[in-house]
Order: structure tokens, then C-alpha cells, then sequence
């Protein structure tokens, strides 16, 4: 029997804030993280081995793959030619999840409704573009109002330049040159059609090394100027507000679905995060998130296991951990907090919520800047009574660029 639990080393692509919660999640099993970052104040440097260096520097690389058991990624968009490089330097004898193939869908805005179109997931109309031409000719095909996206690096609204129901060819050449690529250069850019919806929604879900897949509750979600600013679980609790007739449990099954299809077709490991709008009683996919995702930064504190356990025991190869909520009838609401954060220090604030728990990510404050979240968990009516008190608070601090002083 042996005298103290071995351990594991995972690396994690990225340093940030997810990076951060792994590592946090690994520590009770005994699992070590390393992280890869470019910033030297990377916020998963408080509680993680840090490799300061860029993603394409192969001297970092191989320090950070010296002794790794597993490894997976923060965020995306990590240079295809790094993971390849990864890859050859482990050698095998540690695995990289989720797969690649993954990561260059998620990456890739005209790949993944390409996906979902291939596997009868429900998407919105969607032209590839690559000139002004095309835009017009898109616009033609698909109508308006419409968004024009860059394929790829988009996130929390950016890339985008939406157009207005009828747009003139003025509307046209304006949002073409503000995501067009400067020279003769073919740009990389989506037409797609925009969704009149009633709710936006994420489904959540884990599959592990041996195929067994396991799924969160379906989320409500609310954004604001492209950026997340609430999540809710599970949805069929905060749906009051939606127009009658929408049946939430058929919309969360058809949700799973879909999401089953995506995590078989990549023979996927790991945390997936797909989102999804709700029109009517469809559900159509909006696109994917290889990796945790912050729309489930709830199940910390509100179910059994949270993503980020989940997501570190699957690509260990562990045995995966419940995803239903913490207690039967129970709900979570999570709020994001944008440029800055509120006083933890104030008796009458935000931890004075009861069910409260505060997250802050060891950032410096900026406009739009993601700094914390803070979830309120309980039963319905405890989270119904907390929320307005927790909106306020979340609203003071969105955009804000003054914060006052963390503890420590």
C-alpha cells in the first residue's frame, strides 16, 4: 500500500483564468498543473507552475512538457504548429485532449456551422466571404439582418460588424472595410443570418477517454455587448419570461442531442461548451468551445462536480463525477464581473448575499475586461430573493475602471 498518493502533472495551454480554476479543481486529487503562458503575471501563476514564454517558442515547450502526464488547453486558439511541435516532444507518452481536430473547428467560425450543418444540427444561414463580392452576393442569398464575422481570434463581440435589415451598399462597405484585410489579400469572413430569439442557452458536457459522456443541466445565458454577463441553471428555472408553449425539457433534450452528435464526431475528451439560441421551440447552435467554459463557472458551487473537476478528470483518465445540481431543486445564477470588482470588505456587500460565493482572478482592472464572477446558489425562491441585490452589485462593477483594493 503505498505511503502517499502519486501524482499527476497536467499541463494547460494558457494561463488564465481557467487555467487558474483547473488547477484549483486538481489540487484535492492530488493533480499538479503547469502552466504555458506569454504574461509573467498570468492569473493560474498564484496556484500553478508557470512557464513564461510564447506558445510557438520551442524551448519553452520543451520545458513545459517535461514530466507532464496529460495535456489540454485554456483557450483555443493556440498556434496549430505549437500542438504539432507538443506533440512531437512528448512523444506519446502523454496524450493532448481535447483532440485537435477540435480546436481547429472551435477556431474556426465557418468550420463549425459547417459541422453542425453536417450533422443535422440546427444553424443559422451562413455564407463564407472572401471579398466584397461575395458579401453582396451573400446578402442576396441569405438577407439581412445579418453578421458579418472574421472566421477566426473573435470573441466577447469582437470581429463583428452587424448589418441592418435592408442595408444600403453604403451599410455594406462600411462593415467590409472594417473587418476586411488591408492589401489584395483574401479575407477570412462569415455572412451569417441573424436569429430572432427569445433566449440564448449553453449546454455543457464531459466525455471521457473510454466514450462515457455525462451533461450538465442546460443554461441560460444573457450577454451583453458581445460578453457574458449571466448564467442560470437550470434553464427550465428561469424561464418564466419566455412566451408560452416553449416546452424547456424537449428544448434541453434536443439541446443534448446535439451536443452527443458534436462530442462523437471528434471522439472528444474533456469539458465541451456549445451554445446555442432559443427561438420558439428550436434550439439552434451558435457555436462550440473546446474547453470549460464560462457559462458553467456556476457548477463549482452548484453541482456535485464541477466542469472543471470533470474536464481534469476525463483527460487524466479518471473516472468522470456527477454533473447534477449540488441538491435536488436547487438553482445557480452567476454573474461576471467586467472592468472591475466590488469590495469583499464591505459587511454590507457582496458576501453579505447568503449562498454567495465570490471568484476574483488576480487581474488588474480595465473596461471590459473579465475580473471575476460571483454565484448565488440555494433553492429557487433563495436565489430569487438574492438576485436583486446581486444584479446591482454586478452592475456597478461592469465596465468600471476604478476598483478598490483586493484583500491581501
Amino acid at each position: 500500500m503505498p505511503t502517499r498518493p502519486s501524482a499527476i502533472t497536467v499541463g494547460i495551454l494558457g494561463g488564465g483564468q481557467l487555467a487558474r480554476m483547473l488547477a484549483l479543481a486538481g489540487h484535492p486529487l492530488g493533480i499538479r498543473s503547469r502552466v504555458l503562458d506569454p504574461s509573467p503575471d498570468a492569473p493560474a501563476s498564484a496556484v500553478a507552475q508557470h512557464i513564461v514564454g510564447d506558445y510557438t517558442d520551442p524551448q519553452a515547450l520543451e520545458r513545459f512538457a517535461r514530466g507532464l502526464d496529460a495535456v489540454t488547453f485554456e483557450f483555443e486558439n493556440v498556434p496549430a504548429s505549437s500542438v504539432e511541435r507538443l506533440e512531437s516532444i512528448l512523444g506519446g507518452r502523454a496524450s493532448i485532449f481535447p483532440p485537435h481536430a477540435s480546436l481547429a473547428v472551435g477556431q474556426d467560425r465557418l468550420l463549425e456551422k459547417q459541422l453542425f450543418r453536417s450533422l443535422g444540427v440546427p444553424v443559422t444561414a451562413f455564407a463564407e466571404v472572401g471579398s466584397i463580392g461575395d458579401l453582396r452576393r451573400s446578402i442576396d442569398a441569405i438577407g439581412t439582418p445579418a453578421i458579418l464575422k472574421t472566421r477566426h481570434l473573435g470573441y466577447d463581440g469582437k470581429g463583428q460588424a452587424p448589418l441592418p435589415r435592408g442595408a444600403t451598399d453604403a451599410d455594406i462597405t462600411r462593415a467590409w472595410h472594417v473587418l476586411a484585410n488591408p492589401g489584395d489579400r483574401p479575407a477570412a469572413l462569415i455572412l451569417e443570418r441573424v436569429v430572432e430569439f427569445q433566449a440564448e442557452a449553453s449546454m455543457l458536457a464531459v466525455r471521457s477517454r473510454d466514450g462515457e459522456v455525462r451533461m450538465y443541466p442546460l443554461v441560460r445565458n444573457d450577454h451583453d455587448r458581445g460578453i457574458l454577463r449571466r448564467s442560470r441553471a437550470p434553464f427550465s428555472a428561469f424561464s418564466a419570461d419566455l412566451p408560452p408553449g416553449i416546452d424547456t425539457e424537449d428544448l434541453e433534450r434536443r439541446a443534448g442531442e446535439a451536443t452527443l452528435k458534436i462530442l462523437d464526431a471528434f471522439r472528444y475528451v474533456g469539458v465541451l461548451g456549445v451554445e446555442f439560441f432559443v427561438s420558439g421551440n428550436e434550439i439552434i447552435a451558435s457555436e462550440i468551445a473546446p474547453r470549460v467554459h464560462n457559462s458553467g463557472h456556476w457548477t463549482i458551487e452548484g453541482s456535485i462536480t464541477s466542469q472543471f473537476e470533470n474536464h481534469l478528470r476525463a483527460v487524466c483518465g479518471l473516472p468522470l463525477g456527477e454533473t447534477a445540481m449540488r441538491f435536488q431543486g436547487g438553482v445557480a445564477a452567476m454573474h461576471n464581473l467586467v472592468g472591475r470588482w466590488p469590495d469583499p470588505t464591505d459587511p454590507a456587500g457582496v458576501l453579505a448575499i447568503p449562498g454567495c460565493h465570490l471568484h476574483l482572478y488576480g487581474k488588474s482592472a480595465r473596461p471590459g475586461r473579465k475580473v471575476g464572477h460571483v454565484t448565488v446558489v440555494g433553492t429557487a425562491d433563495e436565489v430569487a430573493h438574492a438576485m436583486p441585490k446581486l444584479e446591482s452589485i454586478a452592475a456597478a462593477a461592469w465596465h468600471g475602471a476604478q476598483p478598490p483594493h483586493p484583500p491581501g
